[in-house]
């Protein structure tokens, strides 16, 4: 290549980096404040399980009032519905108790009102006089998303489960264009090993921001978004181990085709929930559909 070809491609390749051809720009420089430039923080696995169970641990009971908009189905049924926004009330106690209530805008009549206690749900739907009940291990999604809604999907979402000294976890570090993360990844033993938890850390303050959880061959079942966490008040062990909860929680469930966002308006920690307030019985008069007993067609 003789020295003129070279000193064109050069030329030609300084203006096309320059934005000097035809006045175009391919560059563009934007100063972030140092005020607003996130600091990474370090932490070791240790330190972010120590974190995580902490919270785990300490928390009890939630009590709290919420703006709830539930959107059921995807691209892959052909159908998305979008449901107005509600206001709903939530009690949760562990090991696997839940409910919720939710009322209509305006008017304040109960739209429904939804218990589980791990094993059996419960769900009331007052404006069809319908009474559900069935075991939660029932897994037949319905052809229509939203009925696929069930009380104890809640019940991780709002009470982590501890990680367990006898589970194995993988330590990473991730990013996006959003933020830097760490995650914890954990992993179910036994015949096959198979992911069973993973539990995201923003690294700019080390919290939860989100968590997923995996059932069997992998499959993702649940995916808990957190934002905004503030202050709460909390009663007994939790007040001096916890100091925030957060005030956005968005829950997908992509088998099921609906996703919750809840804006958590009040919330309470750790105050004594009795048994009687996660008590649900059929409204008089109510129809009562017994889920996952309906008769299969016989073959002939």
């Amino acid at each position: 290549m003789n020295s003129v070809r070279k000193c064109t491609i050069l030329l030609a390749v300084s203006a096309i980096a320059c934005g000097c051809e035809g006045g175009g720009h391919v560059k563009a420089t934007k100063n972030v404040p140092a005020a607003l430039r996130p600091v990474a923080k370090e932490a070791s696995q240790e330190e972010l399980l120590d974190r995580y169970n902490t919270f785990a641990r300490h928390l009890q009971t939630v009590n709290a009032t919420v703006e709830l908009k539930t959107t059921a189905g995807s691209k892959y049924s052909g159908v998305i519905e979008d449901y107005h926004e509600i206001k709903a009330f939530v009690l949760a106690a562990r090991p696997s108790e839940i409910r919720m209530i939710g009322q209509v805008p305006v008017v304040g009549k109960t739209a429904f009102d939804m218990a589980s206690d791990g094993q059996t749900f419960e769900v009331s739907i007052p404006s069809k006089n319908k009474f559900l009940e069935g075991p939660i291990a029932f897994e037949r999604a319905s052809s229509k998303p939203i009925e696929n809604l069930r009380p104890q999907h809640l019940v991780e979402a709002l009470l982590w489960p501890e990680v367990r000294k006898e589970e194995e976890v993988v330590f990473e570090e991730n990013s996006d264009d959003a933020a830097r993360y760490y995650v914890l990844t954990v992993l179910r033993g036994g015949y096959k090993t198979e992911i069973l938890r993973r539990i995201w850390f923003d690294r700019a303050d080390l919290n939860v921001v989100r968590l997923q959880g995996y059932g069997a061959k992998g499959a993702l079942l649940s995916d808990v978004r957190y934002a905004d966490w503030q202050p709460v008040a909390a009663a007994g062990s939790a007040r001096a181990a916890i100091d925030d909860y957060p005030r956005i929680i968005r829950l997908d469930r992509p088998r099921d085709e609906y996703h919750l966002d809840m804006n958590v308006t009040k919330i309470t920690m750790n105050e004594p929930l009795g048994p009687d307030r996660f008590r649900l019985e059929p409204p008089a008069g109510a129809e009562i559909v017994k889920v996952g007993e309906a008769t299969e067609d016989k073959k002939p």
